[in-house]
């Protein structure tokens, strides 16, 4: 399984390690250019969301029609530009114009779509964690690699890096990443929104992933102007502020990795969301109200080991949680909402600055991520484990497949490619002689 997810994982890690290395300076270097507010640098720290958001779905529809591989290919080639737009830009409309390209590049779907392709149903929550801890160590070395590439080389040189991430990341697709096998689904329902929305779990994630995305942009437009900006009474130096990110980022891929495991494995990834949200609470309320530099700096972390606790967690949780007729739409809808709050936290963050303060701006924060904290409590629920029966297509009964039905079965599809009738079910609930004998040929 490692094998099928790891050059796809890579391409991911490579295009968000581009997107994530200017977000620590992006707001602090982007006031220097010529025209530029803090409300219109809020906007461009979230602005690659916001078309993110508008192209999923496109993006999305595009891969069933031409193939996974080329709809990738086109998407890593806008964002090319863009990133070469942003390098080049001169004042701060143009900036602004090639972080919308960037995120115009939308093919977060299409691999995600992709790793259900590749991947057995079975180890589909396993390698939606992994493909998420690489996002995750994208972020955290990002947070490490960003202050010090603009203090030394200047913001330019970073798009310019990300330009050659996207190149090497065409180059792994077309030699590394596999052919999927070819999967047919039969879906009993039509997936509806409503029904998303209904279902605690679903929307509670959707939550998660919303609240998480919009908090980091809010973050990342504070911090460094924060830090920076005389009227806030810390002073530094831009080329300083590596200071902040550097343990920030090692306390965050210290905690990754006891949270995936426990999260999957121990399956509690309520308890982990949970303390991520605490952890946002406490960052938030540090940042906003403390003239301590180190103190400061322990806030930051604790945002830090937040977001990379929650990251691997999140899609996988999704996918688990939806219905066979769902997870497409489920998974569209949160991520189209997770980029629209990014944008929105920076946009938000950008406004704030400029017409209040950073006290009455997290005490804001403080009170939405408190409600949200009592929402998780007592509305979501770790996952039902199940299990999955593995039956030669040829020994099944057509008639009786497709008039399966049972409240413990979460969904059944067929392998194409290896002539497999897959089925999902709760294995407390079901014998599996007994699931057998409603499907094989008599």
């Amino acid at each position: 399984m490692f094998k099928k997810v790891l050059p796809l994982s890579s391409i991911i890690f490579l295009r968000f390690l581009g997107l994530f290395l200017v977000l620590p300076v992006l707001s602090v270097y982007a006031l220097d250019l010529e025209g530029a507010t803090p409300f219109l640098v809020g906007i461009i720290v979230g602005g690659y969301a916001l078309t993110q958001a508008i192209f999923q779905l496109p993006f999305g529809t595009m891969s069933d029609k031409i193939g996974r591989k080329p709809t990738i290919l086109f998407g890593l080639i806008i964002f090319i530009i863009g990133s070469l737009i942003c390098a080049y830009s001169t004042d701060i409309y143009m900036l602004m114009a090639g972080r919308f390209l960037q995120g115009a590049g939308a093919i977060g779907s299409v691999a995600t779509a992709m790793v259900s392709d590749l991947v057995e149903e079975e180890s589909r929550g396993k390698a939606m964690a992994i493909m998420g801890g690489f996002i995750a160590m994208s972020f955290a070395l990002a947070m490490g690699l960003g202050p010090v590439l603009a203090a030394n080389f200047g913001i330019s040189s970073i798009f310019f890096i990300t330009t050659v991430l996207a190149t090497l990341s065409i180059v792994i697709l077309f030699t590394k990443v596999p052919t999927p096998p070819k999967i047919r689904h039969i879906y009993h329902n039509k997936s509806k929104l409503s029904d998303i929305l209904k279902d605690n779990n679903l929307l509670n994630m959707i939550i998660i992933n919303t609240l998480q995305k919009g908090l980091m942009t809010m973050a990342f437009v504070l911090i460094p102007i924060i830090l920076t900006k005389e009227q806030y009474g810390f002073n530094w130096e831009k080329s300083e502020l590596w200071m902040v990110y550097l343990p920030a980022m090692i306390a965050g891929l210290v905690a990754m990795g006891p949270a995936a495991v426990f999260g999957e494995k121990k399956n509690i990834p309520k308890q982990i969301f949970l303390l991520s949200i605490v952890l946002f609470l406490a960052s938030f309320l540090i940042m906003g109200f403390t003239n301590s530099s180190t103190v400061f700096v322990v806030g930051v972390v604790f945002f830090f080991v937040g977001f990379n606790m929650m990251e691997p967690l999140v899609q996988s949780m999704i996918s688990k949680f939806a219905k066979v007729h769902q997870k497409g739409a489920a998974l569209g809808i949160s991520n189209s909402s997770a980029y629209f709050a990014t944008f929105l936290g920076g946009t938000f963050a950008g406004i704030f600055l400029d017409f209040s303060d950073r006290e009455m701006l997290t005490g804001s924060v403080a009170v939405i991520v408190v409600l949200w904290l009592i929402w998780t409590a007592l509305k979501l629920q770790n996952p039902i484990k199940h299990s999955h029966l593995y039956i030669n297509h040829d020994d099944i009964d057509t008639v009786k497949l497709n008039a399966l039905e049972d409240e413990h079965i979460a969904e059944w599809y067929i392998n194409e490619t290896e002539n497999l009738v897959v089925i999902k079910y709760v294995k407390d609930a079901i014998e599996e002689d007994a699931l057998k004998a409603q499907v094989i040929k008599s």
